[in-house]
């Protein structure tokens, strides 16, 4: 039974602080014992319109599916102008304070409809009670045209008894593994839970495909996936959970987070807020992992620093010149004395997006969540465009003294000490470089095998190495096959 459709004015309401936000006139249901009912709400969105837009949605008791479907005008707009896109999600009764009980999905502009119900949801949606009280769809104006963004959102109840409730399985947070050894990995990955286009087990099964041990379910401002990996995991693959944390001013991945663990995503660096969510991603066991941190997409280039991070995404995807942008910040930051750890991951979202390019290749323990995540912070890890790319780098002074890869050698500042680098798989034409915090002091073609080189703790404070494909443009280096985090020379 559907009824006719409101017009609701954009100004009925401001929420309070500095975040973005607004509250439209809402919408009410009356209780029914079974059937279902309609209500369709219009509007316009002007530019500069708030980040978050929120409209009420008065539940009555014995609802036992909740559907929202919107949709909303696209005009042509000049070139160089945004035209409009606007994002979806829900909250509970519970309410939207940030960081709140209240979420219940998030699919931002991957889809035209959902549904939630006690026992099923749309992917990216959380399934559970449908409790009476104030519900809110939230609408998120990610770009908005000069002419004004006209949207349509019509919410169906359905009534009738709640079905069983669904209860989420869990991947184990442990694999075969190998003992101590170095495990690959993809900790940035997006399925049909958020806006990916491929299952879980078609992600595991391309993971496994590209020689990883683990990989992250990353999707963008949602953990309804989580309960969707324990078939896709095994003996062989160790699935860790986390999010996307997708803002309006970068993106940052939490990264082996306990399950069922949801971090907001709703502020601004001007807010001073993201030092409390970086603390609930670590209390919920995870690390803190700013994505594609120079990426020219609306958005998506970090802009709350780095002091709160565990580790820095330098390479996603296939290397691109904003990757060598983010490599060469954070080598500039290496010397400064506090380092953070680089990764590189795939973002793969759907074909031909390639899993695994590039991949973490991290020195753990054993194939655990605890054991991997601890290499990652440690920085005990390298960066490879593939499963065919494996490095052995070290430094051993004349004592038979050694540090790998995110470890420290203390030595006399004028003791000379040999760094030497063993590559696998590498394309033969390529180079070798030894970056250090004065620059590039050493080069070697990959070809000439196991490249070694000489110096001291007062001439270089760390070395890291990179493998370079040709370049295309000399001087201009070519694209990375490889990186290693540093290793550190301290004078004693």
């Amino acid at each position: 039974m559907s009824e006719p459709s409101r017009r609701v004015l954009l100004a009925t309401g401001i929420t309070t602080g500095i975040a973005s936000a607004l509250t439209l006139g809402g919408v009410g249901f009356a209780h029914a014992a079974d059937g279902e009912r309609t209500r369709t709400v219009t509007g316009v969105l002007p530019p500069g319109s708030p980040d978050y837009v929120y409209l009420p949605v008065e539940l009555p008791h014995g609802v036992r599916e909740l559907h929202v479907a919107y949709s909303y005008e696209r005009p042509p707009v000049p070139a160089g102008t945004q035209g409009n896109a606007l994002d979806i999600g829900l909250f509970d009764q519970r309410g939207t304070a940030l960081g709140g009980e209240g979420f219940r999905g998030w699919s931002g502009g991957a889809r035209k409809e959902f549904f939630v119900r006690t026992d099923e949801a749309t992917p990216g949606y959380v399934a559970g009670p449908l409790r009476a009280g104030t519900w809110f769809v939230v609408l998120a104006p990610y770009t908005v045209a000069p002419g004004g963004l006209p949207y349509s959102v019509t919410i169906t109840v359905r009534f009738g008894a709640p079905l069983p409730a669904a209860r989420p399985v869990y991947p184990p947070e442990r694999a075969a593994g190998r003992g101590r050894a170095w495990y690959r990995g993809d900790c940035h990955l997006h399925t049909v839970y958020s806006d990916g286009r491929r299952t879980p087990a078609e992600v595991a099964a391309l993971a496994r495909a590209a020689g990883l041990d683990f990989l992250t379910a990353t999707e963008h401002n949602t953990h309804g996936g989580h309960g969707a990996w324990a078939e896709a995991a095994g003996d062989d693959l160790l699935v860790l959970l986390g999010e996307e944390v997708t803002t309006r001013n970068g993106h940052v991945l939490a990264i082996g987070t306990d399950p069922g663990t949801f971090v907001d995503w709703r502020y601004r660096a001007r807010e001073n807020r993201f030092g409390r969510f970086a603390r609930e991603i670590r209390r919920a066991g995870g690390l803190v992992v700013p994505a594609h941190p120079n990426a020219t997409c609306i958005g998506c280039m970090w802009k709350f620093g780095f002091g709160d991070a565990d580790a820095v995404e330098v390479w996603n995807g296939p290397f691109t010149p904003d990757d060598e942008v983010s490599l060469a910040g954070w080598d500039a930051a290496l010397a400064g004395g506090r380092w953070t750890p680089a990764m590189g991951n795939s973002d793969a979202h759907r074909d031909p997006d390639r899993v695994g390019t590039p991949q973490t290749v991290v020195l753990a323990d054993d194939l655990s969540r605890r054991s991997i995540l601890a290499g990652l912070r440690a920085g005990r890890s390298y960066v490879a465009e593939s499963s065919a790319v494996s490095l052995d780098f070290s430094v051993t002074d004349g004592r038979g003294r050694t540090a790998g890869i995110g470890e420290r050698l203390r030595v006399a500042a004028d003791e000379p000490v040999t760094v030497r680098l063993t590559v696998a798989g590498a394309p033969a034409d390529g180079t070798v470089r030894f970056v250090t915090d004065q620059g590039v002091l050493h080069t070697a073609p990959v070809a000439a095998g196991p490249v070694e080189w000489r110096t001291t703790a007062a001439y270089a404070t760390y070395i890291r190495a990179e493998l370079r494909h040709p370049a295309p443009q000399p001087p201009l280096p070519g694209p990375l096959a490889a990186f290693t985090n540093p290793l550190f020379l301290e004078a004693r």
